[in-house]
């Protein structure tokens, strides 16, 4: 039941009891005779907090759909594109609290959902080093974050995270994250090497946008094997007309690097903020130099940060413009097409469910919908008559 009305974009319970009672279609795919009563609404609670979330098998399901698509020959495993969406949260916007202004552990009788984010808080312990906390948190449902990034709208939203083959656009994997771009490109390693591990499917290239264009990724991914084809983050650029990192020489052998004036910039190894090294000319130098004003004009001396994981990105600037890469950055755009076609078709804008396990499950579902939506358009053709018509 529960298929069908991610399918028909029937998003209230309520209302789809009503529609399989009537309905001889859904009757028949619920294996529901004409007599047979159709289970309460109030069921799929009882179900969704008990079996079905203590036996993830909503995952089951969906990994069973993406099994028959690589055994049909849908998934080609050669190419995969990721990507995230932002899907509002069952929260108003308009009743967002300051983290230090609320205390949820002293909340009697407290939701589900603050209750999972009590415990995953604690499960969690400190803040990853460069990691702040959340400025604005939901009363209602605290997993959630605060975003602007759907429809340029502030509100409270997690994100629905699709990786994808290429190919046919099958869905090969699903996670729910918080709406927080960090989250999201964390949420990849984790998609890849479960995939890996569960369907013993590996890309040999994956594609992305911009936003998972950092160090740390490009690294990982190569350090995997798989080739980035991925727009690098760079920020880099000055726009104030003085020099920008583009115009300074990098050594390797030396582990230097040369300014325009011919100058070297050092390092002492130290590492900054976890991902950066910064290389400084001598002040004396820059003291002097005749081009200081086209360089460092309000700084003492010259500084140019290098990311620790530059070699990584370097190796996926050198991808970008290749026949390999634009078939690829073509490819890419079907996962955005897959986000598109679930709001607009399916009515999946706004989560009925809270808390990480609630979006969990939706996008779950979500994804079983749309893969088997692509099976079946893909694996079933027309009867005759109707290829002569």
């Amino acid at each position: 039941m529960l298929i069908v009305g991610y399918c028909y974009g029937i998003r209230s319970e309520r209302r789809l009891c009503e529609e399989v009672s009537l309905n001889l279609a859904y009757r028949w795919f619920c294996r529901l005779d004409l007599e047979d009563a159709v289970p309460d609404h109030s069921t799929f609670s009882v179900n969704r907090h008990g079996r079905f979330r203590e036996s993830d098998v909503l995952r089951h399901v969906f990994e069973r759909i993406v099994g028959l698509s690589v055994a049909a020959g849908l998934i080609k495993g050669e190419g995969f594109s990721v990507d995230a969406s932002v899907i509002e949260a069952d929260a108003s916007r308009y009743h967002g609290i300051a983290p230090d202004e609320i205390d949820l552990r002293e909340i009697e009788n407290p939701s589900r959902a603050i209750r999972e984010y009590i415990a995953a808080l604690d499960e969690a312990g400190d803040l990853e080093p460069g990691r702040k906390p959340p400025k604005v948190i939901s009363p209602s449902d605290p997993a959630s974050a605060w975003t602007a990034k759907a429809n340029k709208r502030v509100q409270f939203g997690y994100g629905l995270n699709y990786l994808i083959d290429n190919e046919h656009a099958i869905i090969v994997d699903v996670e729910a994250t918080p709406a927080r771009t960090y989250d999201e490109v964390a949420s990849t390693r984790v998609m890849i090497e479960r995939t890996d591990r569960r369907l013993g499917l590996k890309p040999d290239l994956l594609a992305a946008d911009s936003a998972y264009g950092t160090g740390k990724f490009l690294a990982w991914l190569i350090n995997r094997d798989i080739s980035p084809h991925v727009s690098v983050r760079d920020m880099s650029m000055r726009r104030d007309g003085t020099f920008s990192r583009a115009d300074f020489r990098y050594d390797k052998d030396r582990d230097i690097y040369t300014c325009p004036a011919g100058k070297t910039l050092k390092t002492t190894g130290r590492v900054h903020d976890g991902r950066t090294v910064l290389y400084r000319a001598p002040k004396a130098d820059c003291q002097q130099c005749p081009l200081k004003q086209k360089c460092c004009p309000r700084a003492p001396e010259r500084k140019v940060p290098r990311d620790v994981n530059e070699v990584a990105r370097d190796v996926a600037r050198s991808l970008v413009g290749t026949p390999s890469f634009e078939r690829s950055w073509d490819d890419r755009k079907k996962v955005e097409m897959r986000f598109g076609h679930l709001k607009t078709h399916h009515r999946f804008e706004r989560l009925r469910l809270r808390g990480l396990s609630g979006a969990r499950d939706e996008f779950h579902l979500a994804a079983i919908v749309q893969n088997l939506k692509t099976m079946a358009m893909r694996l079933t053709t027309p009867p005759p008559q109707a290829q002569a018509a």
